[in-house]
């Protein structure tokens, strides 16, 4: 079986299934990509056995079949090669002779096939939406995910479809971030999944920014999303997410309104002096200012001053640094509203008006 192939054809997808390929594995063929030749096109597949990527070459192949090649070797050979080259695999036995101009690589092969499939997918639920879209909504809250915490299912992000939203939500226990994407998705009952931590990332590394639409399929166990030439299936967290909308502050505190960018620059220089392990921050708000204060082990001190919009009593409460500067760098707008109950209840931070993204952080004592 033989395939030519050029350099730049081949290099984009191999990058896009790659993601899929885990650097330590328990077998070896799942440090491999599948190709598959066919009357479509090339295909291209890579899984990790939770999590499977398959990419479409359009491609005339005068064969039909399959094969496997070491992923990551056959990408770094990519890379190497001369922009424009033309790259002819072929089979035989238990390796695979690429050649390249004057290069010459033998690969060691696995057959076909033993590399693993995912079930065939039985969606029970369905969206429609753009790339643009479903990206927006997984960077607007997927920082807050925990990472390797005993609470697996914090490890993950939720994903809501319901009859006129559809909804991402992380936390990790000390902060909570929530957004909504607009649309009428034809669900008379709303469906929560929870996708595991390498999904998402995956997910924003394949997603464009553009308006292309990407069908987005849900069994019981698996999510499906189908987007320009791509297919994106990954296994699901089975678990039940906590209530987020119990831990969400109504509209009822004090309002404390800033420029966004005055006040992450703020924060930024006030935590130089931090404690570097607790990254506490002190804010002092008064009457239109607020006064942020940092200081650690070493009794070194800073201190910053901003002029807010703020008429609410004065409060004296402290915050993670980071947790701030993550939920205040995720709103896209010039001013920020926080909402401030009291100097032990947490506070919410938002875009001004109706946003669709919403911050929760939990104070911290300091």
């Amino acid at each position: 079986m033989e395939l030519t192939i050029t350099r730049e054809t081949l290099l984009l997808p191999l990058q896009q299934v790659v993601g899929a390929v885990e650097r330590k594995n328990t077998k070896q063929i799942l440090g491999c990509v599948l190709l598959r030749l066919t009357d479509e096109g090339v295909y291209l597949g890579a899984t990790d056995l939770e999590l499977e990527i398959e990419a479409r070459i359009d491609l005339e192949t005068l064969e039909q079949g399959s094969f496997t090649l070491p992923a990551r070797k056959l990408l770094d050979i990519c890379r190497a090669l001369p922009e424009g080259s033309e790259i002819r695999m072929k089979t035989g036995g238990d390796k695979i002779r690429l050649t390249s101009g004057p290069s010459r690589f033998e690969l060691a092969s696995f057959p076909a096939e033993e590399f693993p499939r995912q079930k065939d997918f039985e969606g029970e639920c369905s969206v429609s939406m753009s790339q643009e879209s479903l990206r927006t909504l997984l960077e607007r809250v997927a920082f807050a995910m925990a990472q390797q915490d005993v609470r697996y299912y914090l490890n993950g992000l939720l994903l809501e479809i319901a009859e006129t939203h559809v909804r991402g939500v992380a936390t990790d226990g000390h902060r909570l971030a929530m957004h909504s994407e607009v649309m009428s998705t034809g669900l008379s009952e709303a469906k929560q999944v929870i996708l595991p931590r390498k999904a998402v990332q995956e997910l924003l590394r394949l997603l464009g920014q553009n308006d292309s639409v990407v069908n987005v399929d849900i069994d019981s166990n698996h999510i499906r999303v189908v987007m320009d030439g791509i297919l994106f299936v990954s296994k699901l967290i089975d678990a039940r997410y906590p209530n987020y909308d119990r831990v969400i502050p109504g509209d009822n505190g004090h309002l404390l309104v800033a420029d966004r960018d005055s006040l992450v620059h703020a924060l930024s220089r006030t935590a130089i002096l931090s404690n570097d392990k607790y990254r506490g921050v002190r804010l002092i708000v008064s009457q239109d200012l607020v006064k942020l204060e940092a200081n650690n082990p070493e009794q070194e001190q800073a201190e910053e001053q901003l002029p807010v919009t703020y008429s609410g009593p004065e409060m004296e409460i402290g915050f993670n640094v980071q947790y701030l500067m993550d939920a205040l760098s995720a709103i896209d707008w010039e001013s920020v509203e926080i909402q401030l109950i009291s100097d032990d209840e947490s506070a919410l931070i938002k875009a001004p008006g109706d946003s669709p993204s919403r911050y929760v952080v939990m104070p911290m004592r300091l």
